[in-house]
């Protein structure tokens, strides 16, 4: 309904009307807010807002908690990053010390065997020099003989 009819003029009942429409809207209002009022009071937000502080601060507390043992975790894993570092670096200082001793040991092994063939190696070279050294008596003797038989072959022609 309009407030004022076609001819712009508000009757009486009608300005009656729209004013008891206008207190009934504001007591709804007030109504309301009384409302509001009444559930903001059994509400209690400055005990919320404290409560609200307090599980920040409990989260606060387990984030740097959590934070120390992040960093005490990194360190141990350092820590044993380091010590595997070291440990493969002995290994394979280890493994190269073995491959050093075992080649060591070869050339030993190779020297004992050479030192037991020395003595047969010797006595071959002394066998090599009576060889020589016979040969030569040999042709010096082939040499006498050779004289010999031709001082004896040659006709003796002085006796006569």
């Amino acid at each position: 309904m309009s407030r004022s009819d076609s001819s712009g003029v508000e009757s009486p009942s009608d300005r009656l009307s729209s004013r008891t429409s206008t207190y009934t809207r504001r007591e709804n209002r007030l109504a309301s807010l009384s409302k509001i009022d009444d559930d903001s009071a059994s509400k209690d937000y400055k005990k919320l807002y404290e409560d609200a502080l307090a599980e920040n601060e409990k989260l606060k507390s387990r984030l740097n908690d959590s934070k120390q043992e992040l960093t005490k975790i990194r360190s141990q894993l350092d820590r044993v990053t380091q010590r595997q570092d070291r440990i493969s670096e002995r290994s394979t200082v280890f493994e190269s010390e073995k491959r050093e001793k075992e080649a060591l040991e070869k050339k030993v092994s190779d020297m004992e065997e050479e030192l037991k063939t020395l003595p047969a190696l010797a006595r071959l070279q002394a066998l090599r020099r009576g060889n020589a050294h016979l040969l030569v008596e040999n042709k010096a003797m082939l040499r006498t003989l050779a004289c010999l038989t031709q001082t004896a072959s040659l006709p003796e022609t002085e006796d006569l």
